[in-house]
């Protein structure tokens, strides 16, 4: 598992990684008051949750009918395919039907081309969900980790020629850029496509879309934990002509906080399969345990990271989104719920109680699309953040202590508490003590995240020895 879970990371945190790149080249060329970023931060957010209700959880569903005895994986992989290709294919053919009152609705009557396109992309993306959990399936993470980053350093590449060696403008280039490169992986994946031969078994996609209907539902409530704020913004904020501008800084400047996001992707490419692969084995309790811990331990030395270097890391983005920066810790913290709450999700899906996942999340959802409504017209994007916190921290609650009940798992809590409470310290000398001097500043900071190492290595110290 740590061995994939390199490999998985590297591909999703190098990739991201790269992909910052881009945040710098968009917050150049699109100035915060252009509201340029504010349009891209908005399509693609609607991007993300309309990805979610097109593969219909039908990614874990693979992974645990594959996994079952008595069942013929190349026969679900294929039925996987074929159902999530035609949902996508269905969406795609009505939307372009609609794209001209779609794109009014959306407020981009102007342009429904930037609606049109991204359209395809996420159909696209869509189907390449279940090849992509297919090499996962198949333990292949050097292939699933070079389609990753190629589509990453394309997009790149060709974002780089446009905005920055022929100083474009047009915000639709990064719609078109990212067509380009999906299309390119679509190509790329049709190998992963051939095992659809075995065709689609009708009972089976019933079987497979009545475990993963709740996971469904618990996917859109969890997408819009992170996302509705971005969608919900534009109809709520009071001066609609200053909107896509304060959404464009919020956007920019939660771009730092998403390391918490590239950790937790990395984690769960790996820990999906090996918990459904361990489900079976006597001690999968305390592994599971272990497993959380850390997590949980690894992403608070990434808080402590990022909010000791904030001073070079600002200059991810462009200097007039610099005033968002101070949602940064507070979207992190919610960052790491969501990890958390992730970690707790396997007890419900273990015991095919999926349902319980959608409630979580759907309660989750509530409080944050609410906090949303109630706080973004007086406090803006301060308001977005905090829903977000209030949001995953609710679900993660109630997903630990009824998952105590139903199936408990012996974490190490008092271990974990010490890690926060040490966090928090070192958090609160790292700001208190005031040094005017930069390089003195993140020397300072620097030997407070070794502490934490320390102390971390100290605690751990028989763990890290096997």
């Amino acid at each position: 598992m740590a061995k994939e879970t390199a490999i998985y990371g590297l591909s999703s945190i190098v990739g991201r990684f790269l992909n910052y790149l881009l945040v710098p080249v968009y917050t150049t060329a699109l100035s915060a008051q252009s509201g340029g970023y504010g349009v891209v931060t908005n399509i693609y957010a609607w991007v993300a949750l309309i990805l979610v209700i097109l593969t219909c959880g039908m990614e874990t569903g693979f992974f645990r009918f594959a996994n079952k005895e008595g069942e013929n994986p190349q026969k679900v992989y294929s039925t996987t395919l074929l159902g999530v290709g035609s949902f996508s294919l269905t969406f795609l053919l009505i939307g372009l039907l609609c794209l001209q009152p779609i794109a009014g609705w959306l407020e981009y009557g102007d342009h429904p081309w930037y609606v049109g396109m991204m359209m395809v992309v996420v159909a696209m993306d869509a189907i390449q969900c279940i090849p992509f959990a297919y090499l996962r399936y198949q333990k292949r993470p050097l292939r699933f980790a070079a389609l990753k980053l190629l589509f990453i350093v394309l997009n790149i590449s060709l974002n780089l020629i446009y905005y920055v060696a022929m100083e474009g403008k047009e915000v639709g280039c990064a719609f078109l850029i990212n067509l380009i490169c999906t299309s390119v992986v679509m190509l790329c994946l049709l190998p992963e496509l051939r095992p659809c031969r075995y065709g689609m078994d009708r009972a089976l996609l019933r079987r497979m879309l009545s475990y993963s209907f709740p996971l469904l539902l618990l996917g859109i409530a969890g997408i819009l934990n992170q996302v509705a704020d971005k969608i919900i913004f534009p109809f709520v904020y009071p001066d609609p002509s200053q909107a896509s501008v304060e959404l464009g800084i919020y956007g920019a400047a939660s771009k730092i906080a998403m390391v918490m996001a590239m950790l937790t992707q990395a984690f769960r490419f790996a820990y999906e399969p090996f918990v459904f692969g361990k489900s079976r084995d006597k001690d999968n309790l305390q592994m599971y345990a272990q497993a959380m811990k850390f997590f949980i331990i690894f992403t608070l030395l990434a808080y402590l990271a990022v909010l000791f270097y904030i001073d070079i890391l600002k200059f991810i983005i462009g200097r007039d989104y610099w005033p968002g920066l101070r949602v940064v810790p507070i979207v992190m913290a919610a960052e790491i719920f969501m990890g958390i709450y992730f970690n707790l999700s396997f007890w419900y899906k273990l015991t095919d109680q999926t349902k319980w996942g959608a409630w979580f999340s759907l309660t989750g959802c509530s409080v944050l699309v609410l906090l949303n409504l109630l706080l973004i017209p007086r406090y803006s994007y301060m308001g977005c953040a905090w829903a977000g916190f209030a949001g995953y921290g609710t679900a993660m609650l109630l997903s630990y202590f009824i998952g105590q009940k139903k199936y408990p798992i012996p974490y190490d809590l008092k271990s974990i508490f010490s890690y926060v409470l040490l966090t928090a310290i070192l958090c609160a000398v790292a700001y208190a003590v005031e040094i005017d001097n930069l390089w003195l500043r993140l020397a300072f900071r620097s030997l407070l995240l070794l502490l934490f190492l320390g102390w971390m290595i100290r605690k751990e110290r028989h763990i890290l020895k096997r």
